[in-house]
């Protein structure tokens, strides 16, 4: 047997036998649910994602996204920056006032974000539902802006992929509101890491062999480990425990600036990206208006190439 198909043959047994174990495993997934504070899918022995939401949280999100065999894709409060929450959404800038991370002195944002009214619907297939009301307002306590949140979870295929589907409704107070960002190099006060806000990933600290793609191919990161650009979706992945594991997200052609910026770091130990929607300049939203942003997010066991990604986001753009 020559070296190139003995490789194919490891390989095909490897996925049939993960293919395998998942199947097994979905017999014993179950439900975990804190009131109040968290919703979970769990395996036997472990969870495969959880959504965090109690009070004592900064922001809503989920940490850990992983595969059913166990991986954890997803790194929440990392010492670097630790406002990035696991998979979460968080704007910068709101009339003025800094929603993303906490101010040094206060320890809290100058904006706060709150929820109420969290209804999280499991099924016996596995899937889920979880709908959410946001508030945004700064210390003089009048609300400047409020969003219904809606993610429908998928259940874990057979190959362990599943996906996140977020509708992220935004409706202006009684004023118009500017959703703004740190600016970029040539902007005034621009600086190397602006443009970022809106839906994030930060991912695994032990992901390695690090790679990302678009439908258009395989980007290049930038000598500062960094990579901007526009395209309508993006797969990041590696190796965690030597085998391959992803996270794509695709952005629905009805999104504000579709196709989204990007913006997506490979540091050390910084693995992160994200659809930054408003990258490229603030958007005014006005007063009693709304913004609909929509995504689909992906967790699955390989590295994905442009058109694997292009096919998966036909799917979330137009379902069977």
């Amino acid at each position: 047997m020559n070296a190139k198909r003995s490789q194919r043959t490891v390989c095909w047994s490897t996925g049939f036998f993960l293919m395998l174990a998942v199947v097994a495993q979905a017999d014993d997934w179950t439900w975990e649910e804190r009131v109040g504070k968290s919703l979970a899918l769990k395996s036997a022995d472990a969870v495969v994602w959880q959504f965090n939401f109690g009070p004592e949280q900064p922001k809503p999100h989920f940490h850990p996204v992983a595969l059913p065999d166990g991986r954890v894709v997803t790194w929440d409060r990392p010492p670097d920056h630790v406002w990035h929450h696991g998979l979460w959404f968080s704007w910068k800038y709101i009339a003025g006032l800094n929603y993303w991370e906490p101010d040094r002195k206060t320890g809290k944002p100058q904006g706060s974000t709150e929820w109420a009214n969290v209804k999280t619907t499991t099924r016996q297939d596995h899937t889920a539902r979880i709908e959410m009301d946001l508030t945004y307002r700064p210390p003089d306590g009048q609300a400047v802006m409020t969003e219904k949140r809606i993610v429908e979870i998928s259940a874990p295929d057979e190959r362990g992929q599943y996906h996140l589907d977020w509708t992220c409704t935004f409706t202006a107070g009684d004023k118009d509101v500017v959703l703004d960002r740190t600016p970029l190099v040539g902007e005034p006060g621009g600086a190397p890491w602006g443009g970022y806000a809106g839906l994030s990933i930060r991912l695994a600290k032990d992901l390695t062999e690090r790679g990302a793609t678009t439908p258009d191919g395989p980007i290049e990161f930038s000598d500062q480990s960094t990579y901007r650009g526009k395209s309508t979706a993006m797969d990041y992945h590696g190796l965690i425990d030597g085998q391959p594991v992803g996270v794509a997200v695709c952005d629905h052609p009805d999104n504000l600036n579709h196709p989204t910026p990007w913006y997506a770091i490979r540091g050390q130990p910084m693995s992160y990206f994200s659809p930054a929607v408003i990258c490229y300049g603030p958007h005014t939203l006005e007063a009693k208006q709304s913004l609909t942003l929509r995504y689909r997010v992906l967790v699955h066991p390989e590295r994905w190439d442009a058109d694997r990604l292009k096919q998966e986001c036909q799917r979330f753009i137009r379902p069977q």
